[in-house]
């Protein structure tokens, strides 16, 4: 979309100052906020998502391991934790400081390509469905189907690494580093191992994903109706989408931790030999060894970590939209007056 320089240098002038309200005007229209510039490259596009997952993941990643061992359906009596606080004291003074950052180093191997597909994903399957259906404006359904399709490409890259990552997180972990773990989980059990979970993944991330864009794109509405750069409105927004689908998705998420650690003292209890798979299965298992209640494991420490990794995930991922799309004015505007 050409502009001419005068109203590139107005609306770059106007956005950074206030109304009457105290509020800022943030002239970047929705249409040229909410897409990425044209001119950007497909590398600067993901770098974005990149930088936003690996954010994500790693803040919060002691309270992720302590939601993988909470998750333990026979848990060492010496691992049993009454809630997040405590579990994170406990594993620092027992077993050092660096503990709760055990398998850190895989997940940010992961994190940054799969978040790079999956927000670049979700931006082009976003407008191209939200042009069909609404002719352009928002559309809860095209927020869905593009979160649920960003998915499906962000987990076939972070499957692996959330296996590695959940078997070295588990109390008394027999992996001496990430290498050491890769390799004895390929010769004992094959390579399919790091995609056993896979279906269970999906099936927990579509649902995850499309509450997860929907509840953020309602919060928006309510919060940003004007789609303005506004970084409390982006933290508030993805905290709370972060919640509500991390809470609604904690019964898979446990199917999940059971399939990637294959936790032999559980499934021995339930004289189940050889290797647990399959979502159906697994959600047998998870039944027998504690009802329902056992679905719900580790929910606060789920919830916890969600709220602020998804925060940071969109408000960093914003930050870079509007840098990029006020980049673009500014250079418009700089031709312009050549």
């Amino acid at each position: 979309m050409e502009l001419s320089s005068d109203r590139a240098v107005a609306r770059l002038e106007m956005s950074q100052i206030q109304n009457e309200d105290g509020e800022p005007f943030n002239e970047v229209s929705d249409g040229d906020y909410e897409s990425l510039p044209p001119h950007v490259s497909v590398t600067t596009h993901m770098t974005a998502g990149a930088v936003a997952g690996v954010l994500e993941h790693t803040v919060m990643y002691p309270v992720d391991s302590v939601k993988t061992r909470m998750q333990s359906l026979q848990p060492d009596p010496n691992a049993q934790y009454k809630s997040v606080y405590e579990a994170l004291k406990r594993i620092i003074k027992t077993e050092g400081i660096f503990r709760p950052l055990r398998g850190l180093n895989i997940t940010m191997m992961g994190a940054g390509p799969a978040h790079a597909l999956y927000f670049a994903c979700y931006e082009r399957v976003k407008h191209s469905l939200s042009h069909i259906i609404q002719s352009g404006g928002n559309s809860h359904i095209a927020n869905g189907v593009a979160g649920s399709v960003a998915t499906v490409l962000h987990d076939a890259i972070m499957n692996p690494a959330e296996v590695v990552k959940q078997r070295m997180q588990m109390y008394n972990s027999p992996y001496r580093g990430l290498w050491d773990c890769v390799r004895t989980v390929t010769h004992a059990e094959g390579v399919g191992a790091f995609y056993r979970s896979y279906s269970t993944q999906l099936t927990m991330n579509i649902p995850f994903q499309a509450v997860h864009f929907i509840t953020y794109e309602l919060m928006q509405e309510q919060l940003n109706p004007h789609r303005h750069y506004n970084p409390s409105s982006h933290i508030v927004s993805g905290a709370a989408a972060g919640a509500v689908s991390a809470a609604v998705t904690t019964p898979l998420d446990v199917c999940k931790t059971l399939l990637n650690t294959q936790e032999n003292v559980a499934l021995s209890s339930v004289n189940i030999s050889g290797h647990l798979s399959g979502m159906a299965n697994a959600f047998r298992t998870v039944y027998r060894l504690g009802g329902l209640a056992a679905f719900f494991k580790g929910v606060q420490a789920r919830v916890i970590y969600q709220m602020p990794s998804t925060a940071i995930a969109w408000s960093v991922y914003e930050f870079f939209k509007y840098f990029l799309t006020k980049q673009k004015l500014e250079q418009e505007a700089a031709s312009g007056q050549l």
